[in-house]
């Protein structure tokens, strides 16, 4: 069967090619018993795929059970899959066969596997390996042949750091993997979804087909659907049903979007508060308070160099000095303590405003490795600078010599240990 085929049978709507790619791969793995994890987001149509397979594959004739994992209770979980012996338990009348026993021969699709409680998973994981299970209150393995297929919205790798998942089991069902995007990532899906879903609508309540404005268009493609596609088929719903006027407007739109949220562009809705918000939100935010703070930096700088005030340009500088090394998570190391000794005798000395300048790019230089283009094409490099060591024994030698020689108040003078100033005035065979 050919893609188009495919959609047009399990009644898939898109043509976007995260989701060209997901059919595909569910075409050519149905033939195979292979296990398949299928990822996505909570309604993204995870459970579409696990039905291609199995109309795929040799197994069609035989049963195709899809189990909710996350809406079975814990307490009855392993009754429900595997059976159980009569007696086993309170309330245990009969002798019962589970999902694997029904399903031999055919296949399981556990939709929300995460949601297994663990000793669940290790009985699972039997199942994977030896084709074998225990029924609940019996000793007497019994043999199954099922495929099994699994659909997660939960962060499996975090999961397992968090002890609420196998790692051996995710690597058993992880055998060829499925990844459904979110429907924020298909636009170009969006409009034919929601037309679709507005037929449909239209036939079932017999009523006119609902019309999007153009501005309500762009407000449907810029909303970010964290209920994905059964979100967008739940509004289309309740605007078909509710609307007299059948042209809906974005103002009419707006409405039916919770948090109001869709006049605000992707990749990041952020209203203050971090809760709620995906790690790629969150993540997004950081790299654009980054962004405005070097920008920010640059204009700084760029004040130093056009300002004639030399007044201005102490301040500056030392704006410039706060904004690049203000949050440097080294400042305990020697190396930091003595360059800042030595930045702070510079401005006792009242240095020039191009100097300091050459200064900074020298500190940037021996705290950074890794060259700033960016930087460097507004600081003048200097001809000549001294290296950390250097300096550093040039502090050291002011210090005790401040001092008369007493080793105490230098270290204290300088930010550091006794110990290391010792250490460093043996590594560089200073005369006392």
């Amino acid at each position: 069967m050919t893609l188009d085929q495919i959609k047009q049978r399990f009644g898939i709507i898109g043509h976007s090619e995260q989701l060209n790619l997901a059919i595909d791969i569910a075409m050519q793995v149905a033939p195979t018993d292979l296990s398949v994890l299928i990822t996505g987001e909570s309604g993204s149509g995870k459970e579409n795929m696990p039905q291609i397979i199995h109309q795929l594959s040799a197994r069609k004739h035989n049963k195709y059970i899809a189990v909710n994992c996350g809406a079975i209770p814990e307490g009855t979980i392993d009754s429900e899959l595997f059976g159980h012996e009569k007696g086993s338990f309170t309330g245990a009348t009969d002798t019962r066969k589970g999902y694997f026993e029904v399903a031999d021969g055919g296949t399981i699709f556990l939709d929300e596997v995460a949601e297994l409680p663990l000793t669940t998973q290790v009985r699972l994981l039997r199942v994977l390996e030896t084709g074998e299970f225990l029924k609940v209150g019996s000793s007497k393995p019994q043999k199954t042949n099922v495929r099994i297929t699994a659909a997660t919205n939960v962060n499996i790798p975090r999961a397992i750091k968090e002890n609420k998942f196998r790692e051996d089991l995710f690597y058993r069902l992880n055998t060829v993997p499925i990844e459904v995007s979110p429907l924020r990532a298909r636009k170009g899906d969006i409009h034919l979804l929601f037309r679709k879903f507005a037929a449909d609508f239209a036939d079932k309540y017999r009523m006119p087909s609902v019309q999007l404005t153009e501005d309500a268009r762009s407000l449907l493609l810029k909303y970010r659907w964290p209920g994905n596609v059964r979100q967008l088929k739940n509004v289309t719903e309740q605007i078909s049903v509710i609307e007299k006027h059948k042209t809906i407007t974005a103002d009419v739109l707006l409405k039916y979007l919770p948090e109001n949220s869709g006049d605000s562009s992707l990749p990041v809705l952020y209203n203050g508060d971090k809760e709620g918000m995906t790690e790629r939100d969150i993540l997004y935010k950081v790299l654009f308070d980054m962004k405005k703070d070097v920008a920010d930096l640059k204009k700084v700088v760029l004040q130093v160099i056009k300002s004639d005030s030399k007044p201005d340009k102490e301040e500056i500088n030392d704006q410039v000095f706060e904004r690049l090394y203000g949050d440097d998570k080294k400042k305990n190391s020697v190396e930091h303590r003595l360059e800042l000794a030595q930045f702070n005798e510079q401005k006792t000395e009242k240095k020039s405003s191009s100097n300091f300048i050459e200064d900074v790019s020298h500190y940037e230089k021996a705290e950074n490795t890794e060259s700033r283009e960016d930087y460097h094409e507004i600081l003048v490099e200097e001809e000549e600078s001294l290296s950390i060591s250097e300096t550093e024994k040039k502090l050291i030698k002011k210090a005790l010599a401040k001092h008369s020689g007493k080793r105490k108040y230098a270290a204290e003078d300088l930010g550091i240990s006794e110990r290391t100033l010792y250490r460093k005035i043996k590594e560089y065979d200073i005369e006392q």
